[in-house]
């Protein structure tokens, strides 16, 4: 496993690619489809701003439930402004942090803070693909950053934690570059297309 500094690097690299699908969305777009079956776009930017928070609190405090963050509103004026205050604080969370292999617990989970970095690595990465696919833009997950995510991600995503958070794999049928990969991995067809807004 990555150790947190190597995990607080991944983060960041996660970070700026999300940031980058989250700067295209506008509340013109909140409603649309997403890759995640039933989320339109404003659902999965709270779903991601919640998961954020439960990790920041996590790594900052090494305890937390596995819910949303006690205290927030369940209506955010904007949601991406929303997100970009969560990711910053997950960063200062896990650069604070002083033991990267002290233990955590997420609801019923232990796991070391260096763990909850490279897990939020993950999510963050293949939110941010959902986002700008959502938005109806063509941003493969960069090559480097997929290409270390990759041999990680079945060692936290088994067979046996899968279910609920992500979708069976999707098999490709040939030889596919490592964003690709990662988010076939991750139960997304690489070329999916959000359909466009229904027909009034």
């Amino acid at each position: 496993m990555a150790p947190l500094s190597r995990g607080l690097e991944l983060l960041e690299s996660a970070v700026d690619y999300a940031l980058g699908g989250a700067a295209l969305v506008t509340p013109q777009l909140l409603s649309r489809p997403t890759p995640c079956p039933g989320w339109d776009l404003e659902t999965l930017l709270d779903h991601v701003s919640d998961s954020i928070a439960v990790m920041r609190e996590a790594i900052a405090t090494a305890c937390v439930g596995a819910g949303p963050a006690a205290g927030h509103p369940a209506v955010w004026p904007d949601p991406v402004a929303r997100l970009r205050g969560q990711v910053a604080g997950l960063l200062g969370a896990c650069a604070a942090a002083r033991t990267p292999e002290r233990w955590v617990a997420i609801g019923d989970h232990d796991l070391t803070a260096s763990m909850v970095a490279v897990t939020g690595a993950i999510e963050i990465t293949v939110h941010g693909w959902d986002m700008s696919v959502a938005c109806g833009a063509a941003r493969p997950v960069p090559s480097g950053l997929a290409a270390v995510l990759l041999p990680i991600a079945p060692l936290l995503i088994t067979p046996a934690t899968r279910p609920g958070l992500f979708a069976d794999p999707v098999r490709l049928p040939g030889p596919a570059r490592p964003g690709d990969q990662l988010v076939a991995f991750l139960g997304r067809q690489p070329r999916y297309a959000a359909p466009g807004p229904a027909s009034a």
